[in-house]
This record gives C-alpha cells, sequence and structure tokens, in this order.
C-alpha cells in the first residue's frame, strides 16, 4: 500500500469534486481548468500536502486566488478522507493535513505487509536488463569497479522492488585488442620462465608468488626481463606463465607463436573470469547472465550487424574502410566500423550486443553502467541502434564518475592491510562489505565521490551504515528485551494506534509511508542512492523518536504498545531497505 500516493490522489479527488459541487451551484464558471499540482511541503507546519489550484484557476475563473480557495475550502467534504483539516496559506495556498486515522494506517500496513511493504508494481510487465561491471577478464577489478557494482547490483534490486522483471549481466570482453594483448603478454612471461635465467628463478623461489615477485622487478619491467610497452605487466601475468609451464614445461616453447598464445589464454582466461565471479560474489553480486563477445562473432552476429547497417544505407566507404553515417543521427561525428584490413573495429560487437539485447532476446529495456570517459561512446551506440530500427531511447547509459579513495585525509593508492595495489578485492579486505555497499551508493552516479576508508570502519553516528544498523539493532534489542519480560508486540488489531499523536512518532510514521514513492523514484530516476539517503533518514527519525517518547516506561500499557509495534515497523522498514541494498541487517551490535 503506497499511503503517501494515495493521500495525494485523494488531494485531488477533493478538489475537482468540490470543484464541481461550486459550479453545479453556480459560484464558479464552468470553464475549463488547468492542471494543477499536489506536493508535499518541505515544512510539515504547512500542511501534510499542498495544492496550487486557487492560483492556476485565477485566470479561467477570473477571481482572486484566496477567493477561489475560500470556496473550495467551503465545498470539500473531508468524511471518510484521511484528512482532518484544510487551511488556506498566503494568496490561496491550500494546505491538507492528514487526521490520526491515516497514520495508523501506515503502521497496519507494514506489519501486514511484512517484507512486501515498500514494493510496488509500477513496472510489472516489463523486462529490463541491468549490465554493469563487465570488467575487463585480462586483469584485476579497480575500485571503479567497486563503485559500479554496487550501483549496478543495487539499481537491479530497485527496479525488481518496482515490480519490472530485471536481470543482472556481465558482458565478457573475451575477443579483440585486449585478448590478443594478453595472449602476447602471457607468451612473452612463459619464454622468460623456459629460459634458464628463468628456471634459475624458480629454482630459487620458494613458491609462484616468490617467482612472480622476483620477475616483476620493481616497476613491472626492470631487471633481467624487460617487457615491450604494449603489453600487460601485472604479476598475475607470471603467476599463470607458471602455472601454464608447471603443466606443460616447454612444451609450447618452439611452437608458432599463435599456437603457443591460443594455449596460453585457453589456459588463463577461464580462470580469469572465474576470479571475476568469485571475487564479485564475495561482494554479493550474482547474475542472471555471464554474456562473452565471443558468441558474437561465433554465431555470425557481427557479420550480420556490419550487413544491416550497410542495407541502412547509412554506411560508405573513404580510403578502404567502411564507415558509419553516426552524425545524421546525431552523433559528434562519423566513425570507422570495418577498418580497410577487413577487420572490424570495437565498437561493432557492442552495437550487435545491444541490439541482441533489445531484440534477439526481447528486454523492453536495456541499462548500462558505465566509467564517464564512455560520453561520446553513448551517442554513436545510439546512433547505430537507430539505423538498425531500434527506438534507441530503450537503452539508457547510467555514467559513474571516478572514485577517489581517502584515508587520513590523503588518497591511497594501496591496501594498508596487503601492501597491494587497491582493487576490488584489496578494497574488502580492508572494509566490510556492508560498508563497501552503502558508501558506494551514497551519492548519485554522476557525482564524484570520496570514499573515506577511516569513516567506513568508525563505530560512530557519523559512519551512515553504523548508523542506520545500529537503529535496526537498537530496536531488536528494545523487542527482545520486553519480551523477555513478559511484554510482546501486540495484533495490529489490538494496537491503540491512534494514541501515536506526538510530532517525533508522526514524523517517524511519515517517513515509514515514503518507502514505496522513494522506491518508484529511485527506478525512474534510476538513481538507488535514495535508498541509502532514506534509511539514514529513517534511522535518524526513530533516533528521535526514541530519545523523545519512552517505550517500556510509557504513560499507560497501551501506549506502550501502540509504540512497540511503531517500533516493529520500523525495524520492518529499515529491513527491508538493507536486504534490498544487500546489506546486513543486524540485531545487536
Amino acid at each position: 500500500m503506497n499511503h503517501i500516493a494515495s493521500a495525494s490522489d485523494q488531494v485531488r479527488s477533493l478538489i475537482l469534486e468540490a470543484l464541481g459541487r461550486l459550479v453545479a451551484d453556480s459560484l464558479i464558471p464552468a470553464e475549463p481548468l488547468p492542471d494543477f499540482t499536489v506536493e508535499i511541503p518541505a515544512d510539515h507546519a504547512h500542511g501534510d500536502f499542498a495544492a496550487n489550484i486557487a492560483m492556476v484557476c485565477a485566470r479561467p475563473l477570473r477571481m482572486p486566488p484566496r477567493k477561489i480557495a475560500e470556496l473550495i475550502q467551503s465545498a470539500l467534504i473531508l468524511d471518510d478522507s484521511p484528512f482532518d483539516k484544510v487551511e488556506i496559506a498566503g494568496p490561496g495556498f491550500m494546505n491538507f493535513y492528514l487526521g490520526q486515522r491515516w497514520y495508523g494506517d501506515v503502521v497496519r500496513s507494514v506489519i501486514a505487509e511484512k517484507e512486501m511493504y515498500g514494493k510496488t508494481d509500477s513496472g510489472a510487465g516489463k523486462r529490463v536488463l541491468v549490465e554493469f561491471v563487465s570488467a575487463n577478464p585480462t586483469g584485476p577489478m579497480h575500485v571503479g569497479n567497486a563503485r559500479g557494482g554496487a550501483i549496478g547490483d543495487c539499481l537491479a534490486s530497485v527496479l525488481q522492488a518496482a515490480g519490472y522483471q530485471a536481470e543482472r549481466e556481465f558482458y565478457i570482453n573475451d575477443a579483440g585488442n585486449q585478448i590478443e594483448k594478453f595472449g602476447k603478454s602471457l607468451s612473452l612471461r612463459y619464454q622468460q620462465i623456459c629460459s634458464e635465467a628463468g628456471q634459475a628463478v624458480c629454482k630459487a623461489a620458494a613458491d609462484t608468488e616468490q617467482v612472480c615477485k622476483m620477475i616483476y622487478g620493481e616497476d613491472g619491467k626492470s631487471g633481467e626481463f624487460p617487457m615491450p610497452e604494449d603489453v600487460y605487466l601485472g604479476q598475475d601475468i607470471i603467476a599463470h606463465a607458471k602455472n601454464f609451464y608447471d603443466l606443460h614445461g616447454d612444451e609450447f616453447l618452439n611452437a608458432p607463436d599463435e599456437e603457443r598464445r591460443k594455449a596460453l589464454v585457453a589456459f588463463a582466461l577461464p580462470k580469469n573470469i572465474q576470479g571475476l565471479e568469485d571475487d564479485l560474489a564475495q561482494y554479493r553480486i550474482r547474475y542472471d547472465t555471464w554474456f562473452p563477445e565471443s558468441r558474437l562473432h561465433a554465431d555470425g552476429s557481427v557479420q550480420k550487424i556490419i550487413q544491416q547497417l550497410k542495407d541502412s544505407g547509412y554506411t560508405y566507404e573513404s580510403d578502404g574502410a567502411l564507415w558509419f553515417k553516426a552524425q545524421e543521427l546525431g552523433a559528434d561525428k562519423d566513425f570507422v566500423i570495418v577498418r580497410s584490413n577487413g577487420i572490424p573495429t570495437y565498437v561493432v560487437p557492442d552495437i550487435a550486443y545491444h541490439y541482441n539485447k533489445l531484440v534477439t532476446r526481447g528486454f523492453d529495456r536495456a541499462i548500462d553502467i558505465l566509467g564517464a570517459d564512455h560520453h561520446g561512446y553513448v551517442p554513436r551506440l545510439k546512433a547505430a541502434l537507430t539505423a538498425l530500427g531500434v527506438d534507441a531511447s530503450r537503452l539508457t547509459v547510467v555514467l559513474m564518475q571516478m572514485v577517489a579513495v581517502m584515508r587520513d585525509g590523503k588518497p591511497v593508492k594501496q591496501s594498508k592491510r596487503s601492501g597491494k595495489a587497491l582493487t576490488l578485492v584489496t578494497l574488502l579486505e580492508d572494509i566490510p562489505v556492508d560498508a563497501a555497499r552503502f558508501f558506494f551508493n551514497l551519492r548519485e552516479a554522476n557525482s564524484h565521490f570520496e570514499f573515506d576508508l577511516d569513516l567506513a570502519v568508525e563505530k560512530s553516528s557519523s559512519n551512515p551504515v553504523y548508523y542506520v544498523q545500529y537503529a535496526h539493532a537498537r530496536i531488536c534489542s528494545l523487542i527482545k528485551n520486553l519480551a523477555d519480560g513478559g511484554v510482546t508486540v501486540p495484533p495490529a488489531d489490538r494496537a491503540a494506534l491512534q494514541l501515536l499523536d506526538t510530532t517525533a512518532e508522526r514524523v517517524l510514521i511519515r517517513q515509514l509511508a515514503m518507502l514505496p514513492a522513494e522506491i518508484d523514484a529511485a527506478a525512474n530516476q534510476l538513481d538507488p542512492s535514495r535508498l541509502t539517503k532514506y534509511s539514514v533518514d529513517l534511522a535518524a527519525c526513530f533516533h528521535k523518536f526514541y530519545d523523545a517518547c519512552k517505550v517500556r516506561d510509557a504513560e499507560s500499557e497501551q501506549l506502550r504498545d501502540a509504540r512497540l509495534m511503531l517500533c516493529e515497523a520500523t525495524r520492518q522498514v529499515l529491513g527491508n531497505v538493507l536486504t534490498m541494498l544487500k546489506v546486513t541487517a543486524p540485531e545487536k551490535m
């Protein structure tokens, strides 16, 4: 039940019914009326809902706004509505105040709906594919991937809560230039290990990790084992080459270069992909689909897309290459889709991939979480989809800004505990998963974000995730302690919820009522940070209520039971939001 939306709709209905009575009584002319807004005032002293109907009707009704507001007020019938009074403010704003019954109904709804409370059906019947992280499988995930993972995973949860059939997907870039570079890197390291100097290192080292450190050198390319500029220099490359050598010896040393690279990639790439899957699972992310780029090459999709773009009339040849007329379809410039050597450019598989999402698999909408450096790529991709006859508005790209990881007020480049370059894995060695997921969703994706490692592990109200979790644990402890004394949460139909009439109680209940609207807003805006902010605000409302209103020692048993039920409703809603964010809801801290 969305009590906020329902009350807002009833404001509109009450006003329209009152206007109808005024027309019937010839008190206002029967003129077409403009639309008007119903909103929630920032200051609840000005009402729970406010309408500007009198202001927008001044011209068509040829009356002062205040006079119109007074007429509407006189014709309002509030019986059986959630409102107990309406006041006129300023030149004619109409302020509606909720009655006590509404507050009790909100608490009862939370108790009745339990873990389903807050969920809506606004996206019912619509299939959405959320693609996020999709990190290069040739190396470890960086901190930017950690932010993208938290945002993408929580966005998918938000969409599901709003009724969408949302799926999560990881696009594996297992073809193209980066795989060629991966193969070349592995091949060079394998040859180094097979060499006399390499064998000496292997014999002197205690294990593979020490081999990596000895071969890697100070900067990854110094010492006896130099590497060219156009390769990957990570120690993971050395480890793969060493493990491959342990399995095959120098069997591939004198093999043709292409054969050696292919064997090394076939050995190392699945391990990297499994590593990505394992690391993301540790981060509580599990995908519905891992989609390999190589599938698009193997099943002919890439070549089919090239032909379809040719058939669309939006291609031309220049200097032996095939170009796409992207400018004619709103992009900043035309671009090459097939090089003069006949090899498609990297963007063609991407076009084929998104065509597969929206046409082949028939998702109503595709959402990509990408780094801000892709801002020029998006209009080109949309232009290609348009040329293919696909409504490009069905693709939405959320551009994510960079993350600055801070410790002691200074930027951090490596993990304090492991001493390694800061990646998703090393980040989770320094801070809890709860903190990582919550913190990366504290800001909108398009905002720059400073991740404070010190704050993330601090056990104080300054740490937002701790603050929210503490509110949940505090309620659990209260309920348990009362239950130990024989006082349990009463059935909803026996609680005197009309007694919850203090400001602190009403503010808390209004915040509980906002959850369905916040979920819909987060889904519409593709902004899961609304839910972290909501949970922090809810925790603040609860702490203020708990400080202002006695529960155990309330003035009467009836009031105690009503407040206990309010506590239970708050615990339920905090738990629902934390579950959506995949952050634990502790019962004690």
